[in-house]
This record gives C-alpha cells, structure tokens and sequence, in this order.
C-alpha cells in the first residue's frame, strides 16, 4: 500500500499530543477531522477537514488514519471510531513518541499510542488500538489486548495480562502474573493483588472490588 494521506481524527487534548509528537518527527499530515474547527494554535499547521466523515473522501487503500480521540471508563467514542473504519477498510497508523523505551522483541499491533517516557520490557504484547500514556512502565511478558488504555505513570509488572478494554488509571500499579479480565476499571492511585473478572473495577490502595 503507497499511503498518500495521513488523517488526524480528534482535535482534543489527547489529539494536541499525538500531533505535537508527530511534528517532532517532521510527519506530514493531510489534515485533521474534528465536529468543530480546532482552537489550538498546535493545529495551525494541517487543514481543518470537517467532521468524520470527510475521511470517507479518501481512499481507504491510500490513508492511514490516526486516532485522537482520548479515552475514559465508560466511554465508547475512541473504540467506535476504530471498529467503523476498520470495518471501511481503511487501516490506522501507530503513534511512538521518540522518548519512549521499547524493547525490540515486543509485539506493537495496529494503531497503537506510546508517549513520552513510557518503557515496555521484552516479550510484551500490544494489540490494536492501545494507548499507553506519559510515563508508564509495562513490564516483561505483559499481555494487552485491544482497546486497553494505561494511563500516565501506571505500573504493570511482569505477565500482567489484560483483557479487551481495560483501563488502569493514574499511578495504579498491578503486580506480577495478575489476570484482568475483558472491560475491567483499575482506578487512580490503586494497587491490583487478585485477579479481576470481566467487567469488575477496583478502588482505593487496600484492593477494594466493585462489581456493577
């Protein structure tokens, strides 16, 4: 595939860092999709397109995508994207910040976000559409499957694995070998002893489970 269009879809906060990381990297955007035009000065630089489905302009055989839209619990936004113009046929394009660490024998899947200062040890596994945010540390033999998002500063040691849709929060930590099932919530600031089935969140230092 010759890739002619580079597309920015977002123009939030999440969006400005994925573009400042890629001027960084003197990578040349076609443009930017956003519901309203963006009001950073960050963007001045690639063309306001219109909303998503100016995309549908380019062909999928010929674009790669970029996913700016953030994440949150609870919140399907950044997820339906992927799952919509996949399903176009149109391909997205990973995003790794220059400062991260990254081992070689890791495994990166399609349209996956690496910040600033984030190191990922030997073996690790990233599937598709996972962000790992500013300063995280996953370590050797972790597992992520799609969608799962590490926020910044989180902690993952060794064998961790987690299930499609995962969030951990702010400075979580979960320790080593740990299973976290398909759409599990680790809150801010929590430290994971147990494993946690589909769908469970835990709260607070003290490993506290609320299933809802």
């Amino acid at each position: 595939m010759q890739t002619k269009h580079l597309i920015l879809l977002g123009a939030g906060g999440h969006a400005k860092v994925l573009l400042s990381i890629l001027v960084k990297q003197q990578t040349v955007l076609s443009g930017v999709c956003a519901l309203q035009p963006p009001q950073s000065a960050i963007f001045a630089s690639i063309p306001f397109l219109g909303d998503d489905s100016a995309v549908l302009q380019y062909p999928p055989e010929q674009t790669l995508l970029i996913n700016g839209v953030g994440a949150l619990p609870g919140n399907s936004a950044r997820n339906e994207i992927f799952n919509r113009f996949s399903a176009l046929g149109y391909r997205f394009a990973s995003v790794i910040s220059s400062d991260a660490l990254i081992d070689p024998h890791c495994t990166l899947g399609q349209g996956v976000q690496i910040m600033p200062g984030v190191i990922i040890n030997a073996d690790a596994n990233i599937a598709d559409n996972v962000i790992i945010n500013t300063g995280a540390l996953v370590e050797h033999d972790c597992v992520l499957e799609r969608h799962t998002i590490v926020s910044p500063g989180a902690i993952l040691c060794g064998g961790v694995c987690c299930g499609e849709n995962s969030y951990i929060g702010a400075g979580a930590t979960v320790i080593q070998g740990l299973k976290l099932g398909n759409n599990t919530t680790v809150a801010a600031g929590s430290t994971v002893v147990r494993n946690l089935l589909d769908n469970q969140k835990i709260y607070g230092a003290k490993s506290v489970i609320k299933i809802e």
